[in-house]
């Protein structure tokens, strides 16, 4: 043989050999010690829509998409001129009930100060028929008098009391459209960042009409599928990692958040052992909160990666799972 033919066949051998050995050093050092689980899966988040309550016309758009924003802040205005003009004439209903209850109150100051001079005519009067120097028809007319302011006082007590309530549902009228003038404005009810704009200025949006939908960053998470032998040895709160095809080298930490009590999918009604086995539950490995907020300028929903679970609380995690990240420090 010649020469150069044995050294291109031995190169290629030693070439050979070394690609194994290092695809068999690779295996070795993502393998998995016992007690712990692992599955494909991808960086999810919660979507929330944001949407008026009733039909409106859109006034302002205050992000776009991309942007982070914060719980309560202002994302969008609609127009509420209607709802301005509506809530205008509910106050001037509810400044008009007022005034009829103040004057239904001096009609009952001045009720009242007739029975008082009443009452004073009633007693002289009677004084003076025990006297004989008085006339019963006058002490009749006195007590009639008397009675007769009474009830004028009643009945303006009631009608004091009709007013009142009256006030309070004008009051209660206006609460309700200024209310309706509050969720004109809408704000972020968590820290998000914008996945889509779906409407503009000038739009008329229906009620509960999506004007905007945001990634809801307070809620990061992985969703694997381990077999039901895993999934039944996998308990909520258990320890967990996420490694990201992106960046393959760095972990980060999570737990277990949930654990699907139905398995996704099943070949057949009447299982055999073996098909039992490839039952697949779904888990969810939530990310904590403190480290989203450490890198809420990266954190992107769709990244695909590999979750890891811990199955027994004694085993170790492999070296290659033990670089993690933290939050970072001010």
């Amino acid at each position: 043989m010649p020469k150069n033919a044995l050294f291109w066949i031995l190169a290629a051998l030693v070439g050979i050999g070394g690609y194994l050995g290092y695809q068999h050093w690779r295996a070795s050092q993502s393998a998995l010690p016992p007690g712990i689980a692992s599955g494909n899966g991808r960086i999810e988040a919660k979507l929330v829509d944001i949407a008026p309550k009733e039909p409106l016309r859109v006034k302002q758009i205050l992000v776009d998409e991309g942007d982070l924003v914060k719980p309560g802040e202002v994302v969008a205005r609609m127009v509420t001129t209607t709802l301005q003009a509506e809530l205008a004439a509910a106050k001037l209903n509810v400044a008009a009930t007022e005034e009829k209850v103040a004057i239904s109150n001096a009609t009952i100051a001045r009720r009242r100060a007739e029975i008082g001079l009443a009452k004073v005519e009633v007693k002289r009067s009677t004084a003076l028929v025990k006297e004989r120097a008085g006339s019963q028809r006058e002490l009749d007319v006195r007590n009639t008098m008397l009675q007769t302011t009474t009830a004028g006082l009643a009945e303006e007590e009631a009608k004091l009391r009709t007013t009142e309530e009256e006030v309070k549902v004008a009051q209660a009228n206006a609460a309700t459209i200024q209310t309706r003038i509050d969720d004109a404005v809408l704000v972020s009810p968590v820290r998000g960042r914008v996945l889509y704009r779906l409407a503009e200025v000038g739009e008329v949006v229906a009620a509960g009409g999506k004007v905007l939908t945001l990634v809801n960053l307070d809620d990061v998470y992985m969703e694997i599928f381990l077999p039901s032998q895993d999934a039944a040895r996998t308990r909520l709160g258990a320890d967990a990692r996420i490694t990201l095809d992106a960046l393959p080298d760095i972990a980060v930490p999570g737990n277990v958040s949930f654990v699907s009590p139905q398995a996704q999918f099943t070949p057949k009604q009447v299982e055999t052992r073996s098909e039992r086995d490839k039952l697949m539950f779904r888990v969810k490995i939530r990310v904590p909160e403190e480290i989203v907020e450490a890198y809420l300028d990266v954190v992107k929903t769709g990244v695909r990666g590999e979750g890891y679970v811990k199955l027994d609380e004694t085993a170790v995690w492999p070296a290659f799972l033990q670089k993690t990240v933290a939050p970072r420090k001010n």
